[in-house]
């Protein structure tokens, strides 16, 4: 079972500077994973800010304009970094503060570092140019980048005790995080088109008369592009509905950023469904308003009672 620390030692003054380091670039870059982690207790939004950044310095390095040779190097560097902080290998005067403030999450919460390296193993996959014939493909690749992290911040959030069901934690989270990746996929189609990448399975293009790809505001011609997003919005429905049985195992305020993270994204997923092509002139986003309210609904608890409603009916 994942449990929870709720009362860490006292943090040192070169570590709160390596925290304050990753809040900062979270609050900077995230834009959707920011409004979750607000609602969680001081060490547990630290330790979430430190995998953040060190999630994001991969992902930069994959999204950059390097040649892929250089970058697998990076990418490598970094993986060795990695085996550093496993292995205890960081001091708190280490130049580097994601790598200090990663090693004291990793100390103060049981996270699964080898998540981390899934994510370095995905974005390795992007660098190759790697695309996707099947889901099943395509969920490979999910689970390295987004999965994983579902699974690291499962490390930090920790169940209940004594929660129904809490073994199956790590796979909720696994599967919540694929829902977010699959809605990102759809919100991005065309950025990625234009960066000469495909993400949607080639069976599933093919199927819907889009495998000539995403190059401009309007599907390919002849396409049933709507039919193709209305398959997947579907397909990412069914994600998060699994994954959602994720938050009645968690503590109240880990539930809650977790509730507020998925919220908004399935709420993307709502204009993306209404509005298909949308996805193919800009990129879709919520208001500031509108993800405020995502986070206070969460806070409420709402959507875990509602979850907590539908599995006690399943159980009738």
């Amino acid at each position: 079972m994942i449990r929870t620390v709720e009362s860490p030692p006292p943090v040192s003054a070169p570590v709160l500077a390596a925290y304050g380091y990753c809040e900062t670039v979270t609050g900077q870059q995230a834009r959707n994973f920011a409004y979750g982690i607000r609602l969680l207790p001081t060490a547990k939004r630290r330790a979430m800010s430190a995998l953040y950044a060190f999630s994001r310095r991969v992902d930069d390095i994959g999204d950059g304009a390097l040649d892929g040779e250089i970058k697998s190097a990076r990418l490598e560097d970094t993986r060795a970094l990695l085996t550093r902080v496993r292995a205890g290998e960081v001091e708190e005067d280490d130049t580097d503060p994601v790598a200090v403030a990663l090693a004291h999450a990793a100390q103060a919460f049981p996270i699964p570092l080898g998540g981390l390296d899934e994510l370095i193993d995905g974005v390795l996959m992007d660098v190759r140019g790697e695309t996707y014939e099947t889901w099943d493909d395509l969920k490979t690749y999910c689970r390295c980048v987004a999965g994983a992290i579902g699974r690291l911040s499962l490390g930090v959030f920790g169940t209940e005790p004594g929660a129904r069901g809490g073994d199956r934690a790590p796979e909720y989270a696994d599967t919540l995080g694929l829902a977010l990746q699959l809605t990102n996929i759809l919100r991005d189609v065309r950025e990625d088109a234009a960066g000469g990448r495909t993400y949607l399975p080639a069976d599933d293009l093919a199927k819907f008369g889009c495998s000539a790809g995403f190059d401009g505001p309007q599907p390919p011609e002849g396409s049933d592009f709507a039919g193709l997003v209305h398959f997947e919005v579907r397909r990412a429905r069914a994600l998060f509905a699994e994954g959602y049985r994720l938050l009645p195992l968690l503590d109240r305020r880990s539930g809650a950023c977790v509730a507020a993270m998925a919220g908004i994204y399935r709420r993307l997923l709502d204009r993306i469904e209404r509005d298909p092509e949308a996805v193919l002139r800009g990129r879709v986003s919520l208001p500031g308003r509108e993800k405020a309210y995502v986070a206070v609904r969460g806070l409420s608890g709402l959507d875990t009672r509602h979850v907590s409603r539908l599995a006690g009916r399943r159980q009738i």
